[in-house]
């Protein structure tokens, strides 16, 4: 594949890069250094530092913007912002995919569009954007591109942020008061690098004669998020069911 130039990248960042080789180094999948017959480092070790950058930018922005949230809605509200299936958003707006660096195994089974692999992608963007600009242009480039964009379409009436919900115990009550079984849980994916796994979770949803009615999957970066995933998913398919 083309990759797109690199001064387009840089553009959509906003920053442009006193050293390139970073740059080149956070958009370059394991695939690709194994099967190079160039030096090419991965971009695993700038993932490691990436989400810590992340982490500490967030939680800072968070305690800053609401001093009235206690400690487990902050946490609960970052968990949100910096989860993988967010953080893929952010990468297909950049059009990441377009410019990594990927082996042939990689390229064939389309890693191009894998979440766990754009979602590493944009942590490590973040540290080469770290490392070259410092703390200042990584914070500007987390505020533009990851933060702001959720946080507007989180917010409320009077700037209050709606928390993401328990998608699980919702569906549990719907499902109940249907006359349905309890939901079915179950992991059938997980994949990434031991510091940044992404778990596939789907919830399978039984009809009131404990049948298999219909299942969903999320994917996120623990196994209880990607299981709120599957949920509100479930609560959409339910919402369609008895619309149709």
């Amino acid at each position: 594949m083309k990759h797109l130039p690199l001064d387009n990248l840089e553009s959509a960042l906003g920053h442009q890069f006193a050293n390139r080789g970073l740059l080149q180094q956070a958009l370059t999948h394991s695939s690709f250094a194994r099967e190079s017959a160039e030096a090419a480092e991965d971009n695993e070790q700038l993932e490691f530092l990436g989400d810590a950058v992340l982490q500490l930018v967030a939680s800072q922005e968070l305690y800053q913007r609401f001093p009235a949230y206690q400690e487990g809605e902050l946490s609960k509200l970052r968990a949100h912002l910096v989860n993988a299936n967010h953080l893929v958003h952010c990468a297909q707006k950049l059009q990441l995919g377009s410019y990594l660096r990927l082996g042939r195994g990689e390229e064939k089974t389309g890693g191009r569009r894998k979440t766990a692999l754009l979602a590493d992608a944009v942590e490590a963007l973040l540290a080469a954007v770290y490392l070259d600009g410092g703390l200042f242009v990584a914070r500007a480039f987390v505020l533009s591109h990851i933060l702001e964009p959720e946080l507007d379409r989180l917010s409320g009436a009077g700037g209050e942020v709606l928390l993401v919900a328990d998608h699980k115990s919702r569906l549990q009550e719907l499902l109940r008061a249907s006359g349905r079984p309890e939901p079915r849980y179950e992991m059938i994916g997980e994949v990434g690098p031991a510091h940044r796994k992404s778990f596939t979770m789907r919830v399978i949803v039984l009809n009131p004669g404990n049948e298999t009615e219909f299942a969903t999957v999320g994917s996120a970066n623990s196994k209880k998020a990607a299981s709120q995933l599957a949920a509100e998913k479930a609560l959409e398919r339910l919402q369609e069911i008895n619309h149709e």
